[in-house]
């Protein structure tokens, strides 16, 4: 048997070898029926009959089928021959007809194709350009037959390379991919040349060839190797850029690069600002610096020059011996005539006097009646914390960072009504990296790397946890009944009814259909004479480079297709690869997508547990000591149930820190003069009462918001106490430390006393309270609603806060002083002490210092001129430090350390390749319908040059500066495709019940004969009106398959949506950005897709029939979170002018239009922010709406350091500027140190330990930044700047002194002499001699007593 077969096989190859090759011979016909050396396939491998004949004339039906399939055969009907039969012509075209449906956008493209084709198979020339190889004997109907089942094609590598170059650009519009990757198999598009795509057709093992054919690609004149007689055929192909014989159209830009227009680069993006070759801003602030010091410098010059002046007036007035005048006042001071005292000075003593005498008033009214302010002060806030019961904590990041009239939120709220919010992701990234890879020599695909990660066992593994995640089933109140994945899951073929398998669940064991059977399948397979065994590797190389694929190339005849019907693009299965050496990637990625159902929605709950289940296994997973991955993991819920935890984790870090701002106010406010009084003197209710009153204010500001249903935050939770605590504090210190520091006057009452203290200290606490309360109404002006309820949040605690401090905080240092009066121990109200309270001020250990030795070294001569260059160095360098502020805010700081969210973000940037999708949405007012419309959006042959997919693919040409990386798809172009007679998409029933009705490809056509559209003589294909919108819901709600690979169910089923008049009022196309890993590149993108967007606008308005206020956007799901970036800085500079003005207007005010102390205030706070800006560029902060809130914050506290200096400044009456420097710096200096720096600094020292890092750097280190600066302007570079600039002593005071002096010497003078006519008279009277003995000793008592007056 063996001799006889080898006997064959021998005379085989001598018939083979004996072929002739002629001109008008043909080497088959007919057809002999199936080939017998294939197996499985996806169509039925028919093979020609062995028949070396003359090519048989064409007439009749033969003729018309052959014109119909290979037209550039025919000759006229009489005068035309071919090399097959009716039957032949009818298996090709079922064969052209596949490969067309993804070619047929290029018309030239799929005539070069079928060229080819119809030569090898039709051409009455056959024998000359194919040479048969192999045959074997079919037996069909008990008839036995020699069959081809494979032969050599010679063709010439003109013809070649030009069929190549018309076909290797035609994109796949639903994928934005290369039409010719599916057609090229290991290869893909990168690597294919007209080789490899000839190869891959002739490769009977691809499910499609029916056999095999080695195509031959010779050089014109080479004649090596080539049999006798046989001549390459050297047909003209068409280029993708002229037209068609039949008079068809060009292919368009995107499927054919020379089609495309002179098209400018998209213009670079504006460099950094440059002045003299260097950094523009650095330039500009050397500038203003030297510019500062200059002034600085001059102004000490004619200082000199004044005083030097000065001095010598004085030393002349000294010379004449001139030293009191006759009211005792010193001649070298200025003597205040009244018309010397201007309407301004005049004004602030009058604002002054009212304030404080209303406030003396109102602080012994509270003072007399303690027990009843208290009782009222309760019941109001009480009122208010009310509303807490209905107060609504927004936790969701959009509601909390969009407003609801953005641009961005109303693209959101327009994608998310007309189509289906993006869908939930929940992901898991895996690597292996103690795993060592292999190289695996194919037999297909020669030696390929295989990384550890990419290896049998883990991938069986990453199966098991799939089908386990899969399984997850659990009890949902909601649906009332069991829940898995299939409730919830995003099922994009079977979306009404899904069953598990229908789910789209992205994985590398998808390209096995979750088999694993399928993995392990192996099969021994011969390529080129050699036989080897193929395995899973060979599949999973083919299908990473193929995913569209039905079937692999390999023997084994697996699919690529997911088990849900849909692609795995490779880049959804494998991670951290190069240069598309997927089997060398360094990370498997498993993803399952969930609808995403409206907070609303009942299935939005059921979506949430099944994510806690996912999270449940995935964690208990990652612990398994067997498992043998490394992963990082999220569901979409991770961020907000992260941000959540951290901050309930952080909740008692904010316990400390109040706390430890408690005890500080306790024991600070004490006044301890002896160990026997510390329990008396000290202040513990006191400073309990006043974080009372601080948290008082709080729950009344969000009680009343509550009520008028304005939403609160963690934010607002976070921060306001704070601010609040900061602004009280220091007012109870300087109340408190003012009372210490006075001396109750005799007769005067305990209430009296505290109400005159009061008038003192409360101007001046109003003024702070006032500028900072209007300062944060203005700032609700913010269009961000975090900023915004923040602001008006914090302007009513702190404006509530000032009232219940000259209320309720009055009332109770009213009480604690009674206890005081009568000894009693602050916490044992019952024991008293004999020890008596020293009826002398108490000054505390501060003041003394601040008088004593800080003030006089800080204004000293040579120390002022220092601290004024030093400060005014930091300006400028924090100035050119704020123009170089990073602007975001990346999404993993709003995670705790050690957060698996943190690993999962690394994962993602390290490994991922594309970026998120972005679809370019349409509105209502575009008539798709017109062939106008149609061209104007499509990119296939016939559409505009410049559509909006074209547009697009421009864009992806440039990706680092569009930051578009795949072209979007198209359901226009997908949809005149499917329209196309060459594909068999599209038919009616011609017979049944249905007849006339649209007929799927799966269907026998016999039953479907009738294509829905006939072939346009131009190639130009377009749907008059009325069959665009009947075909529509077809291709919408057709399956894609292999036959018709164009259906649009899944693809585009929710990308259209119509009203109940059938137009189209929405639509999208999606696209891929290139992988985004920051804030700042998020924000790039957005910017660069809204221009392209726009321009898309405009070119599709020039439409007829177009409306004028159509429009398109982009969408996508981060656009929300980053649009805020785009308008930020003008927004922040917007909030903070606004929080500046009333700091001035305020402060005018109050001091009686004092405008240039409230210049020196306004400009002091200017610099404390500008500083803090300049030291977070310094510290890595990056500025965002969490800074901005702080910086806003910054400005309130500022006023804190900064008003309460200026106006004790105002008030003072000491003769020089610096004196009044010192008596500010140690009076209130010392009081704003102890209540603002100190009050704040512990308690922002306690967050240091927080684990959010949102906290640790917007609440730690910024809140730090913002105190220490504040600290250092307010207690070094304000008492300076004063001392040097500050306004003049106020006139109308020096005019009330000196005449208030005058009129204490003339009641002295008056009183001396009543005193001497009252002698004169006793004299006359007492004549007794022993009373003038007497008379000496009372005259001069008297004279004691009235010199005391």
């Amino acid at each position: 048997m063996v001799r006889l077969a080898a006997l064959i096989t021998f005379l085989t190859c001598l018939v083979l070898s004996g072929a002739q090759h002629e001109p008008g011979y043909c080497a088959f016909y007919e057809e002999c029926g199936r080939n017998p050396s294939l197996g499985d396939t996806l169509i039925t491998p028919i093979v020609p009959c062995l028949d070396y004949s003359r090519a048989r004339p064409v007439t009749g039906e033969h003729y018309k089928r052959l014109k119909e399939v290979c037209p550039i055969l025919d000759r006229g009907e009489n005068n035309t021959y071919a090399c097959c039969s009716i039957k032949q012509l009818s298996s090709l075209a079922t064969s052209l007809t596949l490969s067309k449906a993804v070619l047929v956008r290029c018309p030239n493209c799929a005539e070069n194709f079928a060229h080819l084709h119809c030569i090898n198979t039709c051409s009455p020339n056959q024998s000359q350009s194919v040479n048969v190889t192999k045959v074997m004997n079919v037996t069909t109907l008990g008839k036995t037959r020699e069959a081809v089942v494979g032969y050599q094609a010679y063709l010439t590598t003109n013809f070649a390379d030009a069929s190549f170059q018309s076909c290797k650009n035609v994109r796949i519009p639903t994928t934005g991919g290369f039409a010719i990757a599916t057609m090229c198999g290991r290869y893909g598009a990168k690597l294919c040349t007209a080789q490899r795509w000839y190869d891959f057709q002739g490769d009977s093992s691809n499910g499609l060839a029916p056999l095999d054919i080695d195509f031959k690609l010779m050089k014109e004149g080479d004649t090596a190797g080539l049999p006798e007689g046989v001549i390459p055929y050297n047909g003209r192909a068409l280029k993708c850029n002229e037209t068609t014989p039949s008079g068809g159209q060009v292919c368009s830009c995107q499927d054919c690069q020379e089609s495309c227009p002179n098209v400018p680069p998209i213009p670079l993006p504006p460099g950094p600002f440059r002045l003299l070759g260097t950094d523009g801003f650095l330039v500009i602030s050397i500038i203003l610096f030297c510019l500062l010091i200059f002034a600085f410098l001059f102004f000490l010059y004619v200082s000199c020059l004044v005083r030097y002046k000065k001095r010598k007036n004085e030393e002349r007035w000294k010379g004449k011996g001139k030293g009191k005048d006759q009211n005792s006042n010193d001649v070298s001071q200025q003597v205040i005539d009244p018309s010397e005292v201007t309407c301004a000075d005049r004004n602030s003593l009058a604002a002054q006097a009212f304030l404080s005498s209303l406030f003396q008033e109102w602080g012994t009214l509270m003072a007399t009646y303690p027990l009843t302010v208290l009782l009222v002060s309760a019941v109001v806030v009480a009122g208010f914390a009310a509303g807490l019961m209905s107060l609504q904590l927004t936790t969701d990041p959009v509601e909390l960072w969009s407003a609801p009239n953005s641009r961005a939120r109303q693209e959101k709220d327009f994608h998310d009504t007309h189509f289906d919010p993006f869908f939930r992701t929940n992901q898991l990234i895996l690597t292996a990296p103690e795993r060592k890879g292999h190289v695996y020599d194919s037999l297909l695909f020669g030696p390929q790397n295989f990384s550890g990660i990419v290896s049998k066992d883990l991938i069986i593994e990453l199966l098991e946890l799939q089908k386990r995640i899969q399984n997850i089933e659990f009890w949902s109140e909601d649906l009332n009944r069991t829940a898995s994945l299939k409730d919830v899951c995003f099922a994009p073929l079977n979306p009404s009814n899904p069953s598990l398998t229908d789910c789209a669940v992205n994985s590398m064991p998808q390209y096995f259909q979750n088999s694993l059977d399928n993995i392990n399948a192996k099969v021994n397979m011969t390529e080129l004479g050699v036989t080897k065994e193929v395995d899973w590797r060979d599949h999973l190389i083919y299908c990473l480079g193929s995913p569209l694929s039905f079937k692999d190339i390999t023997d084994l005849g697996m699919s690529c297709m997911a088990d849900y019907g849909a692609p795995v693009f490779s880049f959804l299965a494998v991670g951290g690869y190069e240069n598309d050496d997927y089997t060398n990637a360094e990370a498997l990625i498993l993803t399952f997508s969930l609808n995403n159902y409206a907070r609303n929605n009942t299935k939005f709950k059921v979506a949430m547990q099944w994510e806690t289940e996912f999270l449940k296994i995935v964690q208990e997973y990652e612990r398994n000591p067997a498992a043998n991955f490394t992963f990082a993991y999220m569901a979409e819920r991770s961020l907000e149930d992260e941000i959540n935890r951290t901050t309930a984790e952080d909740i008692p870090i904010f316990m400390i820190s109040y706390a430890v701002i408690f005890l500080y106010i306790a024991v600070a406010l004490g006044e301890y003069s002896s160990w026997k009084r510390i329990l008396v003197d000290s202040k513990f209710l006191v400073g309990l009462g006043g974080i009372l009153v601080v948290g008082c204010s709080v729950l009344a500001s969000m009680g009343f918001y509550a009520w008028i249903g304005i939403p609160s935050s963690l934010v607002i939770l976070q921060v306001v106490p704070f601010l609040v605590l900061a602004v009280g504090a220091d007012n109870i210190f300087i109340f408190v430390l003012e009372y210490q520091r006075d001396v109750r006057r005799p007769g005067e009452k305990r209430e009296e006393q505290i109400g005159r203290v009061l008038g003192n200290v409360a101007p001046s606490m109003l003024l702070c309270s006032l500028s900072e309360s209007v300062c944060f109404f203005l700032g609700a002006l913010s269009t961000m609603p975090a900023v915004k309820s923040f602001a008006l949040y914090a302007a009513l605690a702190v404006l509530v806060d000032f009232i219940l401090q000259m209320t309720a905080f009055v009332a109770l240092l009213s009480l604690d002083t009674r206890r005081q009066d009568r000894n009693r121990c602050e916490l044992l109200c019952c024991v008293t002490v004999s020890s008596q309270r020293p009826n002398k001020p108490n000054e505390g250990f501060l003041l003394p210092i601040m008088r004593k030795y800080y003030a006089p070294a800080l204004l000293n001569r040579y120390t002022r001129i220092i601290v004024m260059l030093g400060f005014l160095f930091m300006f400028c360098a924090s100035l050119f430090l704020m123009f170089n502020v990073t602007v975001g805010l990346d999404q993993e700081l709003a995670m705790p350390q050690g957060s698996y969210m943190l690993n999962y973000f690394k994962y993602l940037y390290k490994y991922f390749e594309v970026g998120v999708p972005v679809y370019f949405v349409t509105k209502r007012g575009f008539n798709f319908t017109t062939v106008d419309g149609m061209n104007a959006v499509c990119s296939s042959v016939g559409c505009d040059q410049f559509s909006l997919t074209q547009k697009i693919q421009y864009a992806t040409n440039y990706p680092d500066q569009s930051y578009l990386a795949i072209p979007s798809n198209s359901w226009v172009d997908d949809f005149i495709d499917w329209l196309n007679p060459g594909s068999r998409c599209c038919r009616l029933y011609t017979i049944g019940p249905n007849a006339g009705k649209f007929c799927p490809a799966d269907k026998s056509p016999f039953l479907c004969g009738r294509k829905c559209m006939a072939t346009p003589p131009d190639g130009v294909l377009r749907p008059t009106v009325e069959q665009f919108n009947h075909f529509l819901p077809n291709f919408l709600g057709n399956r894609p398959d292999l036959k018709c690979p164009k259906g649009g169910l899944g693809a585009y089923d929710t990308a259209v949506v119509k009203d109940a008049n059938g137009e189209i009022i929405a639509s999208r196309f999606m696209a891929y950005h290139t992988p985004l890993t920051n804030s700042q590149q998020f924000t790039a993108a957005l910017l660069k897709a809204r221009e392209l967007a726009h321009n898309i606008t405009m070119g599709m308005r020039e439409v007829p029939g177009t409306s004028p206020d159509f429009e398109v956007f982009p969408y996508t799901v981060t656009n929300v979170f980053y649009e805020q970036y785009l308008t930020i800085v003008p927004e922040g500079l917007f909030n903070i002018s606004l929080c500046l003005l009333p700091t001035f207007v305020v402060c005018c005010l109050l001091l009686g239009l004092d405008l240039l102390s409230g210049l020196l205030n306004l400009f002091t706070i200017i610099m404390i922010v500008v500083d803090t800006v300049g030291v977070m560029t310094l510290w890595s902060i990056d500025y965002n709406a969490v800074a901005l809130i702080n910086l806003v914050t910054a400005v309130g506290i500022s006023v804190e350091f900064v008003s309460h200096m200026t106006r004790s400044f105002a008030l003072s009456t000491k003769p020089t500027h610096v004196e009044r420097a010192m008596e500010a710096t140690a009076n209130m200096g010392s009081a704003v140190f102890a209540g603002v720096a100190m009050t704040n600094l512990p308690g922002i020292l306690v967050l240091a330990f927080a684990k959010a890092q949102l906290i640790q750097i917007f609440f730690f280190r910024l809140n730090l930044i913002i105190t220490l600066l504040g600290m250092a302007h307010g207690l070094i570079f304000l008492p300076v700047l004063l001392s040097y600039f500050g306004p003049g002593v106020n006139k109308a005071v020096l005019l009330q002194l000196q005449q208030a002096k005058a009129k204490e010497l003339e009641m002295r003078n008056n009183m001396r002499q009543v005193y001497d006519n009252m002698s004169y008279d006793d004299n006359e009277i007492k004549q007794d001699a022993e009373s003038n003995s007497t008379k000496a000793p009372q005259t001069q008592e008297k004279e004691e007593k009235i010199d005391r007056f």
